[in-house]
């Protein structure tokens, strides 16, 4: 393969993975463009000071935490993120093409139409579990508790009241969005298959 075809390759993926079908509005082309922008900020702070060790927690690297003591921390939060930032992108999937028509790849279903529910479905339920975890956890933050709403331990991060905790917050607030937009555009998605 040249290099001259690979970008145009490139740009084919990218265009066809992006590019709404007609009848998408343009709030729900934003929605979908926003959805990973969303999860981006705590991927990054999670693979910076966890996996990467830079000092954005104040000093209070969180341990090993609920990990299984074969899989390192490191490993964790790069896996986390990548499966977060993969998940936030299948947003794209209810204003794309390859939300509607299964893609060539997938092999006895190819070129069918994906039906509404198999979209509709797994997004509303992804809407309501992320809204409800997200809206927990700033909830939560707000008065000082932990999710079984006990005092905060004073060496947890959230418990810093400087500039650590105040990244910490910036990076993980975005997340709040997540739940709402991927109703949002399931509810849109529903409509304009329904139409």
């Amino acid at each position: 393969m040249s290099d001259v075809q690979t970008p145009g390759r490139l740009r084919a993926a990218w265009a066809a993975l992006h590019t709404p079908v007609d009848g998408v509005s343009r709030g729900a082309r934003t929605a979908a463009a926003v959805i990973p922008f969303s999860v981006l900020p705590a991927s990054l702070w999670r693979i910076a000071g966890i996996g990467f060790h830079l000092p954005l927690d104040g000093g209070l690297h969180p341990g090993h935490g609920q990990v299984p003591l074969w899989l390192p921390m490191e490993a964790y939060v790069v896996i986390l993120s990548i499966l977060s930032e993969a998940l936030a992108f299948l947003a794209f999937g209810l204003i794309a093409r390859w939300g509607e028509v299964w893609p060539r790849w997938i092999p006895r279903l190819r070129g069918r139409r994906v039906p509404i529910s198999a979209a509709v479905i797994p997004a509303g339920l992804g809407a309501a579990i992320l809204t409800a975890m997200w809206s927990w956890a700033m909830l939560t933050e707000a008065f000082g508790k932990t999710a079984q709403w006990r005092p905060l331990p004073p060496d947890n991060p959230m418990t810093l009241h400087d500039w650590h905790s105040a990244l910490m917050f910036a990076a993980y607030v975005p997340l709040v969005l997540w739940g709402p937009l991927l109703g949002w555009l399931a509810v849109a998605y529903w409509r304009r298959r329904r139409a």
